[in-house]
């Protein structure tokens, strides 16, 4: 199974990592906020996760790492 891990307290919540995800796996959190005021990214379905990495490609600050 993927790992993928995210580097939250530089995530600013753009949103491109979730709606690159294919399967869904991915979300805005809606209860955190990180150092710098925004909601960062969160897995949401790590099981469907495919390990495809194009979360990480369309991160704009590159604080995504998926490892298979």
């Amino acid at each position: 199974m993927p790992k993928v891990t995210f580097k939250t307290d530089l995530c600013k919540g753009c949103g491109l990592c979730v709606h690159a995800c294919p399967k869904g796996c991915l979300t805005i959190a809606q209860d955190k906020i990180n150092q710098k005021g925004y909601s960062p990214a969160q897995m949401l379905h790590e099981d469907k996760c495919i390990g495809c990495a194009f979360c990480a490609t369309m991160c704009p600050d590159c604080i995504i790492t998926v490892e298979k």
